[in-house]
């Protein structure tokens, strides 16, 4: 699965979520787009997956309507330690999502 990391996201947990292919907002030098934006060019770009920590994505956003899954990701910050207790649950997440599905993985989530 092709895989997008919000900006929010450290590019170093790209390694932790193998065998997908990720990358991470900044390497594609998509900084300071806005969520409609963002995920309208993951979606052109083959991107099947959105990974962020934006809590207000699901209310702004009308995602089902979307070519892409977002796997929202529910953590007491965003530093990688904190993030990577999440991996095992995100890695069962992607086997199951949808395009235009929310799934919550962590403390608050579902999963």
């Amino acid at each position: 699965m092709r895989i997008l990391l919000d900006e929010c996201i450290p590019k170093k947990l790209k390694g932790s979520l193998a065998p997908h292919d990720c990358s991470s907002v900044a390497e594609q030098q998509w900084h300071g787009k806005k969520n409609g934006e963002l995920l309208t060019l993951a979606e052109k770009n083959g991107f099947q997956a959105f990974v962020t920590l934006d809590r207000g994505i699901e209310y702004q956003q009308n995602l089902k309507a979307r070519g892409i899954a977002v796997v929202l990701l529910r953590s007491k910050s965003n530093r990688l330690a904190d993030l990577r207790s999440l991996v095992s649950n995100i890695h069962k997440v992607l086997q199951f999502i949808k395009p235009g599905q929310v799934t919550k993985v962590g403390e608050e989530g579902q999963i």
